[in-house]
């Protein structure tokens, strides 16, 4: 999203928050997709998504074979890790709240600053991230994996025969696996679908709540991360929108400067990508620096910080029962079996 389009949609915030959008009109409520898009150029296919499951657990794709994309993302619960700030290799902490995996597919870019435009880019990331998995570069990380010689098949299967043991092939199938963790059905979808006694009257009265004070202005759509968008066109909103919130100081909202650090536009500090809101009762806590620790409170801060207004107890607790009912069921998860290690693997 261009900056005139932010602009447009912080507008759009606020006309809402004081009445002069219709809020269901805005609001636009919709089902999750029960199959998550692919790229053209990469098809989802049983035997990318095993090899790339058995990638995203294998600890070996690290600098010190401790960490793997499991370790930040547990996909055997939400899907992020519960701390404020992740833990890479050798204790090294990170910057940002771990995003939840779940329903990342259904995410126009990547990252809370969205500088990753697919799920193909994103997984090479924390791979070269010094705070993170540790590897010294891309080129270093394909070596690692092709010295583990039980992965060829895996890739051969995936793949095809020839040089298939890529990390442009490890990326797309660690992204075909990551789509496949998706959490259709949940009960407002089957509300939305038309089952009206999958909300409880609580919940709907927090669904229409939480579109007639504004939260409906960015999120929106099938994830409640904003309208569905082409891979690498993010949907990006100012945060806080309004600096004077008490909030801010107390949560420390303004110390990192978002996309900013990527575009390095004056207009984009404190600008991010709008996150989803699918499952937030296995997400806390909150925020891009993981500072708030309750869903409630996390209604009351975007309020005061997004819609600069403040929430009675009765539309924080509505609201909050109608996110809850945003948790859909989740796909089971069985560890991989993953190939031998050669002895002298971790030491070269």
């Amino acid at each position: 999203m261009n900056l005139r389009h932010m602009g447009i949609l912080i507008l759009m915030a606020c006309a809402l928050a004081s009445g002069a959008v219709g809020a269901e009109d805005a609001a636009r409520w919709q089902p999750l997709p029960t199959v998550a898009p692919a790229p053209a150029d990469n098809p989802t296919t049983p035997a990318k998504v095993r090899l790339g499951k058995m990638l995203f657990f294998d600890p070996r794709l690290s600098s010190t074979g401790t960490v793997s994309c499991f370790s930040c993302h547990n996909v055997m619960e939400g899907g992020d890790d519960h701390r404020p700030v992740s833990i890479g290799v050798e204790a090294r902490r990170g910057e940002r709240n771990a995003p939840t995996v779940w329903n990342a597919a259904f995410l126009s870019v990547q990252f809370w600053d969205g500088r990753a435009a697919t799920l193909e880019d994103q997984a090479k990331g924390p791979l070269v991230n010094p705070l993170e998995m540790g590897m010294t570069s891309l080129r270093a990380q394909i070596f690692r994996i092709q010295r583990i010689p039980g992965y060829r098949p895996y890739f051969e299967k995936a793949f095809g025969p020839g040089n298939v043991v890529s990390m442009d092939n490890a990326a797309k199938a660690i992204a075909a696996y990551e789509r496949t963790l998706i959490t259709p059905g949940s009960p407002y979808d089957r509300y939305v679908e038309g089952d009206h006694s999958a909300l409880t009257a609580r919940q709907v009265r927090g669904m229409r709540t939480f579109a007639a004070v504004g939260c409906a202005s960015c999120h929106q759509g099938p994830n409640f991360s904003g309208p569905p968008l082409p891979l690498g066109q993010g949907f990006f909103v100012k945060f806080p929108l309004y600096p004077q919130s008490p909030y801010v100081a107390k949560y420390g909202l303004m110390k990192d400067l978002g996309r900013y650090d990527v575009t390095h536009h004056p207009a984009e500090k404190n600008v991010w990508r709008v996150p989803g809101l699918r499952n937030l009762v296995y997400t806390a806590p909150y925020m891009h620096n993981g500072s708030v620790k309750t869903l409630p409170e996390a209604v009351r801060v975007m309020a005061s910080t997004e819609l600069n207004r403040t929430l009675t107890a009765e539309q924080v607790g509505d609201i909050t029962v109608f996110l809850e009912a945003l948790t859909g069921p989740f796909p089971r998860q069985t560890m991989p079996r993953l190939p031998p290690t050669p002895g002298d693997l971790l030491g070269r």
